[in-house]
């Protein structure tokens, strides 16, 4: 018969290191392609109004944004506190709409072109005079197809 013996504590094998840069590459690999970047920064304040009967939008890569609102606080000083329209990452006045548009129609396919939608993000205090004349520039450059976004809740409180 054999002996058994204990020589004391073993200590215990060392973590293999080997494959943590595989994990590292994987694990920045993937939010790298799942992060999507802010597409623009906003210039002016939008507080979006209430509403109960929301849709949601069916593709979101045919949609356009037109932001109008008050300059934020930082760009009161240069722009003043009178409501802004903002097209991408820069102030526009409503005469900018023709240039924007026909811009974002070259991004698009040509058979996508024609169903582009034109959210406007309006501040719920915006006066709606500005909204209007963006809406009449809209209607002479032929994109008809506009919404209003806005944030879902159940109930309006009054």
């Amino acid at each position: 018969m054999s002996k058994f013996r204990k020589d004391g504590k073993k200590a215990m094998p060392a973590i293999s290191t080997a494959s943590l840069p595989d994990i590292v590459f994987m694990l920045l690999f993937f939010f790298m392609v799942t992060t999507t970047m802010r597409q623009t920064t906003l210039k002016v304040n939008v507080v979006l109004p209430k509403a109960t009967e929301v849709e949601k939008l069916e593709k979101k890569s045919l949609v356009s944004y037109i932001y109008i609102g008050d300059p934020i606080k930082s760009l009161q000083a240069s722009f003043g506190t009178a409501a802004r329209i903002q097209l991408n990452d820069a102030f526009a006045v409503k005469e900018d709409l023709f240039q924007f548009v026909e811009m974002e129609k070259d991004k698009r396919d040509e058979a996508e072109r024609n169903m582009i939608t034109w959210s406007l993000k309006v501040d719920q205090d915006t006066k709606m005079g500005i909204v209007t004349e963006v809406k009449q520039e809209m209607r002479k450059v032929n994109a008809l197809k506009i919404n209003y976004s806005a944030k879902r809740t159940d109930k309006i409180s009054e």
